[in-house]
């Protein structure tokens, strides 16, 4: 996967900076053109015009304006990175998608935290219309950015989209330890436990379904192109668990999951699971869409 485009949305607020920095990072990174976008909102602004005038209106424009230029001025020139820059009006989300489209984005950059764009819009039914419509992968920041991304996590979960997700954090982190997890649950193993099956057999059962996930594992791998510097990793248990167990134990600095599959479908995206991931995920958290 090549990246051409990268949209960051920003704020800007001092916490939206580190998301400014790390997409300045990965254009720099990538050679990727970089685009700023700061949506205004519609309805706040009419409200300043009503009660203020249109001479106030278009003050804020100009110096919204004046702060988004030189937010790319003071983060791309250090890096030989030249950003464009869009202001527009309107709903946040909604427009940020817009402009997603209209630049042809192959990556779209959000902040968790922020003044206005927060990690409740996020979360929230406009994000999901978001996160329905918009074409690209969606990376959520969490942590100023250091360094470039050393140690990255992708859950797989043996659909269509795990190569995905894995040609794409190669793209975002070439140079990273990757772990691809598997989590598993034992098909049945409760009502194996309630028959009276022996523990003996149910601890065979559970081994053979873990042997077969590290065999599928190396396999996915194989097919994605990974050859060093990568390890697999089988656990068992929760998903939504033991992905934020590890990303602690792994030390990551960012976890990749893919927005569909056969055991993480939309509702993990979309629903509470993903509210779990991003929310108390400690690292940056991207989402595969394609």
């Amino acid at each position: 996967m090549n990246l051409h485009t990268i949209l960051s949305a920003t704020d800007l607020s001092a916490p939206s900076h580190h998301t400014a920095q790390r997409a300045v990072m990965l254009a720099q990174q990538t050679g990727a053109q970089l685009e700023l976008v700061h949506v205004i909102n519609k309805r706040e602004l009419e409200e300043i015009q009503r009660l203020l005038g249109e001479t106030l209106k278009g003050n804020i424009h100009f110096q919204t304006q004046e702060l988004l230029e030189k937010l790319a001025n003071d983060i791309g020139e250090p890096a030989g990175v030249s950003a464009g820059c869009h202001l527009v009006e309107g709903e946040i989300l909604e427009k940020i998608t817009e402009q997603a489209d209209l630049l042809g984005a192959d990556l779209l950059i959000i902040g968790a935290r922020g003044e206005s764009l927060t990690m409740q819009q996020l979360l929230g039914a406009t994000a999901e219309r978001l996160l329905r419509v918009i074409q690209c992968p969606v990376l959520t920041v969490k942590q100023p950015p250091l360094n470039t991304y050393q140690s990255v996590l992708v859950p797989i979960d043996f659909s269509p989209w795990s190569i995905g997700a894995i040609h794409l954090a190669m793209t975002i982190a070439p140079q990273a330890k990757l772990t691809l997890l598997h989590a598993y649950r034992v098909p049945f193993e409760d009502q194996m436990r309630i028959a009276g099956e022996k523990k003996e057999e149910i601890q065979n059962y559970r081994d053979k379904v873990c042997q077969d996930a590290k065999a599928r594992l190396n396999q996915i791998a194989k097919d994605a192109g990974l050859t060093t510097n990568w390890h697999p990793l089988v656990v068992h248990g929760n998903a939504v668990q033991k992905i934020l167990e590890q990303e602690t134990e792994q030390e990551s600095d960012l976890v990749v999951i893919g927005r569909y599959g056969l055991g993480m479908v939309e509702t993990f995206i979309l629903g509470s699971n993903a509210r779990q991931i991003v929310i108390h995920a400690k690292c940056d958290v991207l989402i595969a869409n394609r």
